[in-house]
Formats: C-alpha cells, sequence, structure tokens
C-alpha cells in the first residue's frame, strides 16, 4: 500500500467572543438589556456608569472649550500678546443666561419626544393612576376578614377555613364537598351537614356568588340576594332552576312554550339573569399585570415619521481613566494583565451597544418608512411585509432582523405594538395586488362592530363585503381571521332582547 499526500481546503466559520457578545445584546429587549449592562458594570472595573452631575459637567466643559477656541480664533496677532487688555470676566449674569439658554434649547429639542400624538398624548409622561386597576388585596383575604368578623366555634372556623382555602381564583368552590369532608375528619359522619351548613353561612359573604359549587348555584345566590319587590325576580329564578341551557343557547320560541311567560316577563326575567356575575370573584383576583416597556419611540416631525431609542432605562458608560492610566504605569504582572483584559472586554462591550442601537434604529426607521400608512390611517392600511424585505432594503441578514425585532416593542401614537407586528402575509386582491392579513383583520372587525345587532353578518356576507373592496378570499378564510380576532359566529352574535 502506497503512501501519499493529500491537500484538502476547507472553510470554517468561527464566531469570536466578541460576536457572540454582539448577537447577544441584539436580541435583548431594553429590561433584559439593563440588566446586563447593570451585571458588567459589577464584573468589569473599568466601566462606570456616567451619573448626571458627571454628564452636565462635561458638556459644560465642552461648551465653554468651544467657546474659548472661537473667541481665541477671532483674536488678532497684538490682541494674543495682551489678553489681560481685552477679556473680560465672565459675569454670573451672563454664565446664568447661558445656561438658561443651553437648558431652552434641549427642552425644544426633547419635546417632541414626550408629545407624540396630534391629541398632545403622552407616551413618557405621567401616567394616569385613575386608569390602573390595582388590587391591594386579595379574594382570600378578604373572605378571610369577612370570616374573623363572624360569630363561629373553633370546629366551624376550621371547616370555613378549609372551604375558604379551596376556592379557585374566581371564588368558586370546585373541589368535591367529600373530598373536603376526608381530609377534615374521614372518621365523623357528623361533619357531613356541618359542611352544608357553614357552606350556607359563607354563600352570604361578598361579593354576592362566592362559595358556590355550580353556575346555576352561583346565580341562584345572587338573586336570592336581591329585594323581593325586584322586577321579574320570580322568574329569574325559575329560568335559572330550570332552564339554564335553553338561556345559554338563546332558544326563545322553546322557552316560550315551556316557561308559559309572557313576551315582557320572558325578556325582563333573562335580562335580569344576564345582569348578575358568573365569576364573583374576578374583579378581587391579585394583579399580575406585566408592564411594557417600549424600545423605541415613534414621533412625527415636519411631516415625517421618524424613531427614538429609549435608553432611558440603560446606564450610560464609559472607561474608568484612574484604571485606564494604572495600565499604562504598571508591568505585565498578572494584576496588570487582569486590567487589560478588562479593558478590552470594557471596549468592546461599549462598541456592542453602539452597535446594537445602531441597528435597531436602522430596523425601525426601515419599518417606519415601509409602514407610513398605518402610521396616518391605521390598521386597515397596513401594508404585507416579511423579514426579507427589511434585509434587502437594509443589506441584512434575515436572521439579523428576526433578532432585531423580538420581544422588541414600539410605542406609537396608536398604542404599543411589538415590531413583529408590523410584519404580515399578503391576500390577493381583485386588481391584482396584495393586501395585508392585518388589514384584513381590520376590515373585517369595522365591519362586524358596524353590523346591526339584531342581524349579525354571516360569513358569507362578510365574504361578498370584502369583494366589493376588491379583496377576494374565501369563506373559510374569513371565518380563520374572525376566529382569529375572539369574534363568534353570526348565530353566537346575535342579541336576545333584539331576536324577540
Amino acid at each position: 500500500m502506497k503512501q501519499g499526500l493529500q491537500l484538502k481546503f476547507s472553510q470554517q466559520l468561527t464566531m469570536t467572543p466578541q460576536l457572540q457578545q454582539a448577537i447577544k445584546l441584539l436580541q435583548l429587549s431594553t429590561l433584559e438589556l439593563s440588566q446586563e449592562i447593570t451585571e458588567q458594570l459589577y464584573s468589569n472595573p473599568l466601566l462606570e456608569e456616567i451619573t448626571e452631575d458627571q454628564d452636565a459637567e462635561h458638556q459644560l466643559k465642552k461648551t465653554n472649550d468651544e467657546k474659548t477656541l472661537t473667541e481665541t480664533s477671532n483674536l488678532t496677532a497684538e490682541e494674543l500678546e495682551e489678553p489681560s487688555k481685552n477679556t473680560e470676566p465672565l459675569s454670573q449674569e451672563t454664565d446664568q443666561n447661558d445656561w438658561d439658554s443651553d437648558f431652552d434649547n434641549y427642552s425644544v429639542q426633547t419635546q417632541d419626544i414626550a408629545r407624540i400624538n396630534n391629541n398632545d398624548g403622552n407616551i413618557r409622561g405621567e401616567i394616569n393612576l385613575e386608569q390602573v386597576h390595582q388590587v391591594t388585596q386579595s379574594l382570600k383575604d378578604h373572605l378571610l376578614w369577612q370570616l374573623n368578623l363572624t360569630n363561629l366555634n373553633a370546629r366551624d372556623l376550621s371547616i370555613a377555613e378549609m372551604l375558604t382555602y379551596s376556592l379557585d381564583d374566581n371564588g368558586l368552590l370546585t373541589q368535591n364537598l367529600s373530598e373536603i369532608f376526608e381530609e377534615l375528619d374521614e372518621n365523623n359522619n357528623e361533619y357531613e351537614s356541618e359542611i352544608l351548613t357553614v357552606l350556607t353561612r359563607l354563600q352570604q359573604f361578598d361579593p354576592p356568588g362566592v362559595y358556590a359549587r355550580d353556575l346555576k348555584e352561583c346565580l341562584l345566590i345572587q338573586l336570592n340576594q336581591l329585594s323581593q319587590d325586584t322586577p321579574f325576580l320570580k322568574q329569574a329564578k325559575i329560568l335559572v332552576l330550570q332552564f339554564l341551557e335553553d338561556i345559554g343557547k338563546l332558544n326563545t320560541d322553546k322557552l316560550l312554550k315551556k316557561t308559559q311567560l309572557s313576551l315582557d316577563e320572558l325578556r325582563g326575567a333573562i335580562s335580569l339573569v344576564r345582569s348578575m356575575n358568573p365569576y364573583p370573584g374576578e374583579f378581587l383576583q391579585e394583579n399580575d399585570t406585566e408592564y411594557i416597556t417600549p424600545d423605541a419611540y415613534v414621533i412625527k416631525t415636519s411631516d415625517k415619521w421618524r424613531a427614538i431609542i429609549n435608553d432611558d432605562h440603560n446606564p450610560r458608560l464609559r472607561i474608568n481613566e484612574t484604571y485606564k492610566n494604572l495600565i499604562r504605569q504598571s508591568d505585565n504582572s498578572k494584576e496588570n494583565q487582569y486590567l487589560k483584559d478588562s479593558l478590552t472586554e470594557a471596549k468592546w462591550f461599549i462598541k456592542s451597544l453602539e452597535s446594537r442601537n445602531e441597528t435597531l434604529l436602522k430596523v425601525v426607521n426601515c419599518i417606519i418608512e415601509l409602514q407610513e400608512d398605518f402610521f396616518e390611517h391605521g390598521p386597515v392600511s397596513m401594508k404585507p411585509m416579511i423579514l426579507s424585505d427589511i434585509s434587502e432594503k437594509l443589506d441584512l441578514h434575515e436572521s439579523t432582523i428576526s433578532r432585531v425585532t423580538t420581544s422588541k416593542y414600539l410605542a406609537t401614537p396608536r398604542g404599543i405594538y411589538e415590531l413583529k407586528y408590523f410584519f404580515s402575509s399578503h391576500v390577493a386582491t381583485a386588481t391584482g395586488g396584495e393586501c395585508s392579513s392585518t388589514a384584513v383583520s381590520a376590515i373585517l372587525k369595522e365591519l362586524i362592530n358596524a353590523e346591526v345587532p339584531h342581524k349579525p353578518l354571516s360569513d358569507n356576507k362578510l365574504t361578498e363585503l370584502l369583494k366589493e373592496q376588491g379583496i377576494n378570499i374565501a369563506r373559510r378564510t374569513v371565518a380563520k381571521y374572525r376566529e382569529g380576532l375572539g369574534i363568534p359566529s353570526s348565530s353566537d352574535r346575535k342579541r336576545f332582547e333584539n331576536v324577540i
């Protein structure tokens, strides 16, 4: 067997740590980026945060240096030789006026950020606390507070506490009473009647309908707490006890025959039943609201929409000059080598941050340019757009666009939207053009909102109305869009009051 040499050429892509870091920062949201910056500040001694005082001092020094340079360049040779004769001290009044002027200019530049819609709406401004639903007490805490004010013996109190902790978030008792009976005392048969007695007592608590074991019992509890002279109360109880399923299905003819009620009585009874709350504890649920911090803002200046990166939550970074000077003066010890490595990492991190913000700004501005009609007229004017449209325009890879738009939000005068909201597939039009699926959904929603309540539009009718607007889609596609919007079918949208 002869031995020989063979040359083989191959290419291999290796991601450097710097590139990995840049990709990581690119896909982070604003809050995640803020956490990453904080971690870097704690771990890297060469990084430091620029405080407001330091930033103001730096800007003031820069302004004074530029002013001095300008004045010096305008001086003659003779004036330079005798500066004392031509240089006057800057008065405190003048200094204050210059500062006020600079501050006013800054306010003018940032005013468009604070107010970005046509109605002077405030995106970055103060939160309207009246519009914030905040729960300070959970449902179980509210019920236990009432329980402590109730005169019960120790045995009944233990039963009541067991029943309270068995409730779901809506205040309903989903656990079987037999299971609760076994947990309390499986050898005492008297507990069963005691549980029912305590349960009846607890069902009088606020909010009305709590501790109910099913929907029927929940509605009856609320009806029993009403005044006896409430109109159609008796008829409403009959409907709940015997014909609850028919009420849900809106079988009006069947209800009129079975109940032997008059038209007005049936109308009033159903209206009263519908005024009850099937989920009595929903308004006392613990609020787990997640607040969204937008990554960028959209403002309109000079009849043109543009984006501004939201960096209010991110600390501003710079290289620590003290440690940087120590590196120049020190030897090649391990400590100095550590500082050198930290300096390199700090520079790359700051550079990656700048690259991340630049890429995000480019992508958002490109989205704004392609979807300008959306910002002017709303979702009905949304254009079809995919990742390749942005990548070709910016000469970036589609994977980069995907990372930029993941978990990123854009604050607009019409609300806060995820960047991926602006990407949608297309639907063919009668003229051979394309229409965004988002626009189709918006048009469907407008058509359904404008329909006559007692004559809701069927999917076939919606298909015809869309064709009249030049959008050719099948009835099954219309049903798909409707279900995606969470809108029930035409039969389910009928209102009983309007039918009869």
